[in-house]
């Protein structure tokens, strides 16, 4: 998935380098999640369960981007990807719309 310009700053400037080094171990293809076990998606070709072309993202296993530790890096799906990120982009999204409705509230 790509990287949000306002969290940029938030990878190592080799990031490139890491994500080359996570799909190496990976062969390029999925690393496993805890909801698609089974998926075995490769990069480039078509996903087995939706059929779309498979580009395959690194997730970071605490969703913190400082943090490149190899153990805390999967290759994955977008499918898996999202899958797995959605809790933590509801509560995200939640605090973000709290931010708007309270600076909305100042200048009523």
């Amino acid at each position: 998935m790509p990287i949000k310009p306002e969290n940029r700053a938030r990878y190592p400037k080799d990031w490139k380098q890491i994500r080359a080094r996570i799909l190496d171990r990976a062969g390029n293809r999925w690393e496993g999640s805890p909801d698609y076990p089974n998926c075995r998606a490769e990069n480039g070709e078509p996903h087995p369960e939706t059929g779309s072309k498979v580009v395959l993202t690194i997730a970071h296993l605490d969703h913190t981007p400082e943090n490149c530790d190899d153990d805390n890096l999967k290759a994955w799906c977008q499918r898996c990807h999202l899958n797995y990120d959605a809790e933590h982009h509801a509560k995200n999204a939640a605090a973000t719309r709290r931010k708007r409705l309270a600076v909305a509230d100042l200048f009523e």
